[in-house]
């Protein structure tokens, strides 16, 4: 198999684009406005960090531009630093929204090209086959729900690349050059995204248990090697995160697991999907991590059964129903109900490492294993056909797979209009009362539930520092947490931007000039919001009468 980029391979990776072009379509038609809908809250996240890496590459490990003046560990977060730094310069022209839409759309292009290269370079003879395997790998339901929120879970084109070395140790090829290769695309995995590399060594393992034939003393050294290459580039920053400010023990997700009927069910995203009828059985609409469709669940049962003689096909399958067990959580639950059933998730979400993963997650894998089996079972189709005198039996496979698989084909993801920035923050009037050691509390607080303010906070340059925000840090016993631990006073706002009445006397007043200090805040900011009259009445009374400038209400401290 040639190893150099072929003619045939550039078409197949230009398709690959054009889909994922299509997928983004819409917010690349917005880049102004556009806010992918079902990102909820995270959208905004990740476009600040984008922001810190492009305008404060010192910070990459830790910074002060959210929850001051305490910080937040960036690697203990999501941070994809293995996207934002190298996509800085785009930031600094460009902005974050055109970083975010870049990143998406190119990882999702280049997580299919990666497998089919992989594919058609190491598992499968036919380029075609390879295609298919590639296209399902990128563009299944659990990766596209992923795709409309989360980067770390959509740059996954170097996972392919940690396989394929995975395979040439197992065929016994070059011990050395082949682990300390791994061991940098490991390294790169690390700052790009760490639970998507522990669910594919859970599935390596799974595989390599199910096949204990391809386990050599080749394998191990050549394992050893990538883990000598691995941990000097990444002992810094793992030490950092584990032990360094603002890191945590664990971020426990509880019994947390896919429903069993989201299996065979559509996902939201697919032509044939509903989203009030996935809503029903989904976590969210970011974490439809196992919609099928019954269609293919059907083919790979039937696959299964054919290609379960050869050894590759049969560990492939043990894999994909091994994790899929795994992402059921605690208790069997089947369409909302629970059954009673414990799972092996109850003693695995308690092991180090996996105590912090959202264990529904695991099901992603079955996407780059389905992938796989659809390849071998193409190459194996083409190749009877190759001897087939009478039966179009091409035609009949490939027509029965496009039945199959368009129902979960995916549509362009919907979008929203976020508003403008209020020039208070894009005309640099913050500078007045804000910077880098006076915060800006605003009202609502930054938070998991209102993410906005980091938004303003990126499109003013990163100029000062936000008091609370949206990340992961430790609560006040040391496990992790979304979002700061919030103060009496932000406590208060949030409530009242919910819509409880809350009343405030003396003791509120006290509490706010505690808190104003706790924070070392300049200025409270609050912006446009549909209970603005109500939280400008709570500002005033806490903090004396409010400025109106910029778009915004002000009150200097």
């Amino acid at each position: 198999m040639t190893a150099r980029l072929t003619a045939r391979d550039a078409v197949v990776i230009g398709i690959y684009v054009l889909a994922a072009v299509l997928l983004y379509s819409r917010m690349w038609t917005d880049l102004r406005h556009g806010y992918l809908y079902n990102s909820m809250q995270d959208q905004n996240m990740f476009e600040w960090f984008f922001a810190v890496a492009a305008a404060s590459p010192g910070d990459a490990l830790f910074t002060t531009l959210q929850n001051y003046p305490f910080g937040v560990n960036m690697m203990a977060n999501t941070s994809v630093l293995g996207l934002g730094i190298p996509l800085a310069p785009i930031t600094w022209l460009f902005g974050t929204t055109v970083t975010w839409t870049l990143a998406l759309t190119a990882s999702v292009a280049a997580n299919a090209a990666g497998w089919y290269w992989v594919l058609s370079r190491h598992i499968v003879d036919s380029r075609t086959a390879a295609a298919v395997g590639g296209a399902f790998c990128a563009f299944a339901p659990p990766m596209i729900t992923h795709a409309t929120a989360h980067p770390n879970f959509t740059a996954l084109f170097v996972l392919p690349f940690i396989v394929s070395r995975v395979i040439l140790l197992a065929r016994g090829e070059n011990m050395v050059r082949h682990g300390v290769i791994l061991g940098l695309l490991v390294a790169y995995q690390i700052f790009l995204g760490e639970e998507p590399l522990l669910i594919a060594a859970t599935a390596l393992v799974i595989y390599a248990l199910a096949r204990p034939s391809i386990v050599s003393m080749h394998l191990v050294k050549g394992v050893g090697i990538a883990a000598l290459v691995t941990l000097p580039l990444v002992a810094y920053p793992l030490w950092h995160q584990f032990f360094g400010p603002q890191s945590y023990d664990g971020l426990g997700h509880g019994p947390a697991g896919n429903d069993l009927a989201t299996v065979t069910a559509f996902g939201s995203y697919s032509l044939a999907g509903d989203p009030e009828q996935a809503g029903k059985i989904a976590i969210n609409p970011t974490e439809e991590n196992a919609f099928f469709g019954w269609p293919l669940v059907i083919l790979v049962v039937v696959l299964a059964i054919w290609l379960w003689r050869v050894a590759a096909a049969r560990a492939l399958v043990i894999t994909a129903v091994a994790m899929v067990v795994l992402s059921l959580g605690w208790e069997l639950t089947v369409n909302g109900e629970k059954t009673g059933i414990p799972l092996p998730w109850v003693i695995v979400s308690e092991l180090p490492l996996y105590d912090s993963m959202l264990g529904p997650r695991l099901a992603m894998a079955c996407a780059p294993v389905i992938g796989i089996l659809l390849a071998m079972a193409c190459h194996r189709i083409l190749t009877l056909a190759a001897h087939a005198t009478h039966i179009p039996l091409r035609l009949l496979w490939f027509g029965a797979l496009a039945a199959i698989l368009l129902p979960i084909a995916p549509t362009p993801l919907p979008i929203i209009e976020r508003a403008d920035t209020p020039a208070y923050f894009t005309e640099g009037m913050w500078r007045a009362h804000a910077g880098p050691d006076k915060s800006v509390m605003t009202v609502p607080p930054a938070s998991a539930g209102h993410s906005l303010p980091l938004y303003w906070q990126a499109e003013s340059g990163m100029g000062f520092a936000l008091a609370e925000g949206y990340f992961v840090g430790p609560d006040r016993d040391g496990l992790g947490h979304y979002g700061a631990v919030q103060r009496p006073t932000s406590r208060l706002l949030d409530q009242i931007a919910q819509g409880y009445d809350r009343p405030i006397g003396p003791s509120e007043r006290a509490q706010a000039q505690i808190d104003l200090r706790y924070w070392r805040a300049g200025v409270i900011v609050l912006g446009p919001h549909e209970r603005q009259r109500e939280l400008r009445q709570a500002c005033d009374a806490l903090f004396g009468n409010g400025t109106y400038v910029g778009g915004v209400w002000t009150w200097p401290v």
